[in-house]
């Protein structure tokens, strides 16, 4: 019986410039009209951009103001907060399950 090695789709994490797995980022999303907003379907239209469960590059690219410039807009410092807990949350489900506790 031969195993085929499935090809793992890799994203570039916009807070480090790494590469991760797909399935261990959080997407993020800018809609037609300006808005961000955490896309946890993945399927959201919109521009998107990827980041990984570090919840320390999310308060680094608080103070950076990185997503403005990935994004060329305003985004507001709740949003990074809003971004920091499900980040550390997501990290936290991914400790403890592995990748069972991540929905794909």
């Amino acid at each position: 019986m031969d195993l085929v090695a499935r090809k793992i789709p890799m994203r570039k994490d916009v807070l480090t410039d790494k590469m991760y797995p797909k399935r261990e980022m959080v997407r993020i999303v800018r809609d037609k009209d300006g808005n961000i907003s955490i896309d946890p379907t993945g399927k959201k239209s919109g521009r998107g951009a990827y980041v990984g469960l570090n919840p320390e590059a999310v308060k680094e690219a608080k103070s950076k103001k990185i997503l403005e410039k990935v994004f060329s807009t305003k985004v507001s410092p709740d949003f990074y907060d809003e971004l920091f807990e499900f980040v550390d949350h997501q990290k936290a489900r991914m400790d403890l399950f592995g990748d069972l506790g991540k929905k794909h």
